[in-house]
């Protein structure tokens, strides 16, 4: 077979593990060729491409980002290759095309694999966003990272008795804030399934003031914000990729907070630090089986599927059940955080 790989949307820690074992899986123990698609669907339209061998692959397991490179695709060109989706598969030669993405790759991938294309998905967000899938991969590693930046404020917070709002990802999903503001131990968690009230997390300080912890760290995903009515908010625009511009959530709570309380407060912006460097072993694990199975499916010619972790095992799942809607944080875990904090 002739196989092209690309990763598109923002970067993550596993891409690179998942083309590694792409290639492994394909080229060393079933004698396919791969190619890979420079910086995501815009070279796929482009035909900028190399081959990827054993050797184009040595020593990425561990490293972050990607080595094909990462762009956002106006819609307007998704729209043109769909159009002629049969014409470019001839051109290229594709007998499987594995698009590794989040969300917005994934539904470009599925309207692809409808126009004709032979598509197999790998699903990748550090939102842990994308439905049909227990976990993706770059999630576990932005998780850790937002955790220690908890612990590390906590310390400083506490010594100059101050309120620290530690502003991580999450567009559309609190995964990250939530999961890392439990295991950092925040005193708040604001997360975009539930606008967040000003009043409840003024009351929260005082009482930890009150009680001599003069201090608090409070979490808050990009995309949280406020109940109607509760402070000024200041909404983004549109761009041209469809995705609202955040004009940050973390400055202006830092500020509400500081106005109504007089206690010293202090915005974080972790931002893309979150995306970068190492991936944990747990993302490594992921993505390589991930990468494995998508061969593997698309020599049984499963395509407009793809991976997904159930349980402990890897399965396929249709690229529709992952893009139909977002996986959000569910109710039951926002009781569960209430409970602790």
């Amino acid at each position: 077979m002739r196989i092209g790989v690309l990763t598109a949307g923002g970067d993550c820690p596993g891409l690179n593990a998942v083309i590694r074992s792409i290639v492994h899986r394909a080229v060393v123990d079933r004698g396919d060729q791969v190619i890979g698609f420079e910086d995501g669907f815009k070279g796929l339209l482009d035909g900028r491409y190399r081959e990827l061998d054993i050797n184009a692959v040595s020593g990425i397991l561990a490293r972050g980002g990607t080595i094909l490179g990462s762009a956002r695709l106006e819609r307007h060109r998704l729209r043109e290759a769909c159009d002629n989706a049969e014409q470019l598969r001839q051109e290229l030669g594709l007998d499987a095309l594995i698009p590794i993405g989040g969300e917005g790759t994934l539904t470009a991938a599925r309207m692809l694999s409808d126009a004709g294309l032979p598509v197999v998905g790998v699903p990748k967000t550090i939102d842990n966003d994308i439905s049909a899938t227990d976990r993706t991969f770059g999630f576990d590693t932005a998780v850790g990272v937002a955790t220690e930046a908890i612990d590390r404020l906590k310390t400083t917070a506490e010594s100059h008795q101050r309120i620290m709002v530690v502003e991580v990802m999450g567009r559309n999903a609190g995964w990250i804030a939530l999961e890392s503001g439990m295991a950092g131990g925040a005193h708040g968690i604001c997360i975009p399934e539930r606008p967040f009230r000003v009043d409840g997390l003024c009351k929260m300080v005082e009482e930890r003031f009150a009680r001599g912890k003069k201090f608090a760290v409070i979490c808050v995903a990009e995309g949280a914000a406020p109940a109607e009515g509760e402070m000024p908010y200041r909404k983004g625009e549109i761009d041209q990729y469809g995705h609202e511009r955040f004009t940050g959530i973390g400055n202006q709570l830092a500020v509400e907070l500081e106005r109504r309380l007089g206690y010293e407060a202090r915005p974080v912006i972790l931002g893309h630090v979150q995306r970068g460097g190492t991936p944990t072993a747990y993302d490594r694990v992921l993505a390589t089986r991930f990468g494995w199975h998508a061969v593997e499916a698309a020599h049984r010619g499963e395509f407009g599927m793809m991976t997904a972790l159930s349980g402990t095992d890897i399965v396929m799942a249709p690229l529709f059940d992952a893009t139909a809607v977002l996986k959000t944080v569910p109710q039951q875990r926002m009781d569960e955080t209430e409970a602790v904090f």
